[in-house]
C-alpha cells in the first residue's frame, strides 16, 4: 500500500453524524432518516458496511426477542432475566426500553428479507431458547446494510475516525469529529450537530488463546478495538461498568458458539472423566455469591465459575457431547414444545449450516483435524476477555434514560444521550443493559437515532462551533507516525526494529501481555488483586509514554496505530474501574482475590468514571442501582 498522503482537508457538515456501521450504526441511520425527513445524515465506517461489525459473518439467531405478539415473554420477563444474569446490577429503565421495542426490529428484518424459522401450524417464529429465534443469517448484515445505505445522505467508508471534537462555545456539547481515509489518506473533518458513537466494543485488549499460526483468532471481532470508548471518554463521557468485561465459553480454538448445542439440541458438556459438572458447586458458590446462585437459568458468569473449578481441580478437559444430540433418532423438541425439524441427519446439516452462517473456521477446524462430530465430542475452552456493552455484559457510556420510564437519577435530557450534550451512543456504546446483542443493537440505535433529531430540531439556532486551531493540532497528531516511521527506518537494516520508533504490533503485544498477567486474563485464570492492578497502571502509563514514537509504515498500519491508542484508552478505563470496586461481582468474568465475596450491602452500584479533558485527570465514583421492576 502506497505511503502517498493526500494534503487536502475535505470537511462534512452534518446534521446527525453515526460513527460506525454495524448493527446499532445502520439501525440508527434508518431511524433518522424516518424523522429527520429533510436532516443530512452522515454515516462514517472504517470498514464497508456490508460486511462490518460483530454480525460480519453472519449469525444463526436473534438471540433477543420478546414475541410480544403471542403474548410468549414481557419486557418486565426479560428485565428480571437480565437482572439476575447480571447478579443484581442493570440499568432496567434501558433494558425494559430495548425489550418494548425490539419485536418492531425483528418484523422489520424479517420485512427486508432475513429468512426466519417459523413454525407452519402456529406462525410464531422458530425459538431456540427463551429468548433467541432461528435464523438462516449469513446475509443478515448485507441485508440490513442496505437500507442504511439507502438512508444516509453521505457514506464515508474506510475511515477510521480518531477523535470527537468539542464545541468552542460549549465544552461539554460535542461538535464532530475528525478522522483519515485509508485509501488516499485524506484528513476529514465533520461538524455535526449531533453525532451517534456506535463503533463496536473491544477485542485484544487482552493476550488471545491463540497463538502462532492461530494469531489474533478471537470470538468478538479483532477490528474492534474500543473506539466507542476512547472517543467518548476522550470527549469527557462518563462511562459505567467497565470493570464488567466478558468471557465466553466457546469451542476451544475456533472459538465456535455453543448456544445452539445447549439450548436447541440439549447437549451436554462434561468434564473429562465423563461427568456433568454445571451443577456440582452451588454450596460454596451460595456461600460466596449469596441469591443469584439460585436464578434460574444459572447467570451465565457462574456457568464460567463451574468449568474453572472443574480445570484447576484437574478434571479437564471439558467437553460438548455434539455427537450424542446428532446421533439421537427420537425428535428433540425446542422451548415451545415444537420439534426440532428433521431426522439425524438433517440435524447434522443444521449443525454444519449454525457454523458456515457465522463461524466457517469450527467447520474448518473439525475437518482439519479429524474430527467427527456426529461421533465424538468436542472440546470447550473460555475465551480471553472482552469489553463489550451488548452481550452478556454491560461496559459503555452512562446514558440518559427514556423520559417515561427513568427515575431522576438516570434522566437528564434525551434518551440514549451520554453527559455530553449532543453525544448519543449505541449498541456497545451504552452502558448498564446487557443482552442486547443484535437486533437489541439495532434497535436501539434506532432509539438513539430519534432523540439525536430531536436533539437537532430543539437547536436549530445554535450549530457548533469548531475550533480550527484544534482540528490543526489533530491533523498532525494522526499523521505524525507515518514521519516517525519515515524518519526511523533509516537506521535500522530491518524496519521492523528500529532504535527511535515503536510499531502498531509491538505496542500491541505490550498491552495484550500486561493485561494478561495483571488485569485478570485467562493466564491468571481471571483474577486479580490491588497489587496486580496498581503494577499493570505503572506498567500501561509507561506503554502510553512510549505511544509518543509510534510509527506506521503506510495508511494501513496507521489505522493500526490509532486502533492502539483506542485499546490503551479502554484498558485504562478497564483498569481504573476494576481497582475501584472492590468485590467479587460476576466470578467467571473477573475475580478479586483480596475481595472473594459478592458484597450486596456495599457494591450493589454502578462504578463509573469520568476523564476531564481539560484538566486530563480521572475521577472514578459510583452511581446508585434502583430497582424498577419487582422481583
Amino acid at each position: 500500500m502506497s505511503t502517498t498522503i493526500s494534503k487536502r482537508t475535505k470537511r462534512v457538515d452534518a446534521d446527525v453524524l453515526i460513527v460506525g456501521g454495524g448493527m446499532a450504526g445502520c439501525g440508527a441511520a434508518y431511524e433518522a432518516r424516518y424523522w429527520g425527513r429533510n436532516l443530512k445524515i452522515v454515516m462514517v465506517e472504517k470498514a464497508a458496511i456490508e460486511r462490518s461489525g460483530a454480525v460480519a459473518m453472519g449469525l444463526s439467531a436473534i438471540n433477543a426477542y420478546m414475541g410480544l405478539k403471542h403474548n410468549e415473554r414481557t419486557p418486565e420477563d426479560f428485565v428480571k432475566y437480565c437482572r439476575n444474569d447480571l447478579m443484581g446490577v442493570v440499568r432496567e429503565d434501558l433494558v425494559y426500553d430495548i425489550a418494548r421495542h425490539v419485536d418492531s426490529t425483528v418484523h422489520l428484518l424479517e420485512e427486508w428479507g432475513l429468512p426466519i424459522w417459523k413454525d407452519k401450524g402456529s406462525g410464531k417464529y422458530f425459538r431456540e431458547g427463551p429468548w433467541q429465534v432461528m435464523i438462516h443469517g449469513e446475509s443478515y448484515k448485507p441485508i440490513v446494510a442496505e437500507a442504511a445505505r439507502k438512508s444516509v445522505t453521505e457514506l464515508y467508508e474506510k475511515v477510521a475516525v480518531t477523535h470527537l471534537l468539542r464545541d468552542t462555545m460549549n465544552p461539554n456539547r460535542v461538535a464532530g469529529a475528525v478522522g483519515f481515509s485509508t485509501e488516499n489518506g485524506e484528513f476529514l473533518v465533520f461538524s455535526a450537530k449531533s453525532v451517534i458513537v456506535a463503533a463496536g466494543g473491544a477485542t485484544r485488549i487482552f493476550r488471545t488463546r491463540s497463538t502462532g499460526e492461530g494469531h489474533g483468532r478471537s470470538w468478538y471481532p479483532p477490528w474492534n478495538c474500543g473506539t466507542s470508548y476512547a472517543l467518548m471518554l476522550q470527549a469527557g463521557a462518563e462511562l459505567t461498568c467497565m470493570e464488567n468485561r466478558i468471557v465466553v465459553t466457546r469451542f476451544k480454538d475456533s472459538y465456535g458458539p455453543v448456544g445452539m448445542w445447549f439450548l436447541l439440541l440439549k447437549a451436554r458438556a462434561t468434564n473429562g472423566l465423563g461427568e456433568e459438572y454445571e451443577r456440582k458447586y452451588l454450596e460454596d458458590q451460595r456461600k460466596l455469591y449469596g441469591a443469584f446462585v439460585d436464578a434460574r437459568p444459572l447467570p451465565t458468569c457462574l456457568r464460567n465459575d463451574a468449568m474453572f473449578r472443574e480445570l484447576k481441580a484437574g478434571r479437564g478437559p471439558i467437553f460438548l457431547h455434539t455427537e450424542e444430540v446428532l446421533g439421537k433418532n427420537e425428535p428433540l423438541r425446542n422451548v415451545q414444545g415444537l420439534e426440532v425439524p428433521g431426522s439425524p441427519r438433517d440435524r447434522e446439516a443444521e449443525a454444519w449450516e449454525y457454523f458456515l452462517n457465522m463461524t466457517i473456521s469450527q467447520g474448518v477446524l473439525w475437518a482439519a483435524s479429524n474430527k467427527d462430530p456426529t461421533k465424538e465430542p468436542s472440546e470447550l475452552m473460555a475465551a480471553e476477555p472482552y469489553v463489550m456493552g451488548s452481550h452478556a455484559t454491560m461496559c459503555g457510556a452512562w446514558a440518559s434514560g427514556p423520559p417515561d420510564l427513568a427515575p431522576k437519577e438516570y434522566q437528564w435530557g434525551y434518551n440514549r444521550m451520554t453527559t455530553v450534550e449532543g453525544l448519543f451512543a449505541a449498541g456497545d456504546g451504552i452502558g448498564g443493559e446487557p443482552h442486547k446483542f443484535s437486533s437489541g443493537s439495532h434497535v436501539e440505535g434506532r432509539l438513539a437515532a430519534k432523540a439525536a433529531v430531536q436533539f437537532v430540531q430543539d437547536h436549530l439556532g445554535q450549530p457548533p462551533v469548531l475550533d480550527n486551531d484544534e482540528v490543526e493540532r489533530l491533523k498532525d497528531e494522526i499523521f505524525r507516525p507515518i514521519q516517525t516511521y519515515q524518519e526511523g527506518k533509516r537506521l535500522s537494516t530491518r524496519s521492523y526494529i528500529s532504535p527511535t520508533y515503536l510499531l502498531p504490533e509491538h505496542g500491541l503485544f505490550r498491552l495484550e501481555k500486561l493485561m494478561d498477567e495483571y488485569v485478570g486474563g485467562w493466564g491468571t485464570w481471571y483474577t486479580t488483586n490491588a497489587q496486580l492492578l496498581n503494577e499493570g497502571m505503572r506498567q500501561l502509563t509507561l506503554l502510553r509514554q512510549d505511544l509518543e514514537s509510534l510509527a506506521a509504515e503506510n495508511l494501513h498500519y496507521l489505522m493500526r496505530a490509532w486502533e492502539l491508542h483506542h485499546r490503551v484508552w479502554t484498558a485504562e478505563a478497564v483498569i481504573r474501574h476494576t481497582m475501584f470496586r472492590q468485590e467479587t461481582r460476576w466470578p467467571g468474568y473477573i475475580y478479586r482475590s483480596d475481595f472473594p465475596n459478592l458484597d450486596n450491602q456495599n457494591w450493589r452500584c454502578f462504578v463509573n468514571s469520568r476523564f476531564d479533558p481539560v484538566k486530563r485527570e480521572w475521577s472514578v465514583f459510583t452511581r446508585p442501582y434502583i430497582q424498577l421492576i419487582p422481583e
